[in-house]
């Protein structure tokens, strides 16, 4: 299969996940007690890799990697995408001080459109009605990836339809900003290709959703 021309992400990185997952996965069904053990030195070389190539210390990730149940998969970020008067709701993220569309990660038994509604009215103050999904992107090729587990990342186009701007405890600032004049972005939660699309959708909504 021909390799994505945004696919930036390192070998070492592509690598330990990969170790990882594959860990998790034979640790969640193996019986044996032989690769059972197999299974745990495979997550520690995966920890090892990390330690190498970062600040994060195998002591930290190896046994964090072992509390990881079942069979690995995806976790789920979930954006909103809300314009008024032309401009884009972001908000000013604590961890990075830069600029997202409200969103976060999706916890279990979540409704994917209630997580968008939610995110928005705990980051931002505003509230949302998510109408219709922009995209569903492989947030680890679309952008700096968000963290060492690989994620995907839906974007729901949201119609405002009350609130008023009130940071979180996650955010610094909330404000609605010109798609031609923004703010430096947090590029892992929100970069220019979301944008994009989120644009061509806004003025088109009969558009099918982007996807990777």
């Amino acid at each position: 299969m021909e390799e994505k021309k945004n696919d930036f992400i390192p070998l070492w990185l592509k690598w330990a996940r990969e170790l990882q997952a594959m860990a998790q996965t034979g640790l969640a069904f193996s019986k044996i007690e032989y690769d059972i053990e197999r299974y745990k030195r495979m997550n520690d070389i995966s920890a090892e890799i990390l330690e190498q190539h970062s600040n994060l210390k195998k002591e930290i990730t190896a046994p964090l990697f072992l509390k990881m149940p079942g069979y690995a998969t995806p976790k789920i970020d979930v954006r909103a995408a809300v314009i008024k008067d032309d401009k884009i709701l972001l908000v000013q993220e604590k961890q990075d001080n830069h600029w997202a569309m409200p969103g976060g990660w999706a916890d279990v038994g979540d409704v994917p459109s209630e997580v968008a509604e939610r995110e928005t009215k705990e980051e931002s103050g505003f509230e949302v009605v998510a109408k219709k999904v922009v995209g569903v992107y492989d947030a680890n090729r679309s952008g700096r990836p968000m963290e060492f587990f690989h994620a995907f990342k839906i974007i729901f186009l949201c119609e405002l339809i009350g609130g008023k701007a009130a940071p979180s405890n996650e955010t610094l600032d909330v404000g609605f900003f010109d798609f031609n004049d923004l703010p430096p972005l947090s590029t892992q939660r929100t970069n220019q290709r979301y944008l994009d699309d989120v644009i061509k959708h806004y003025e088109d909504p009969s558009l099918p959703a982007d996807f990777d």
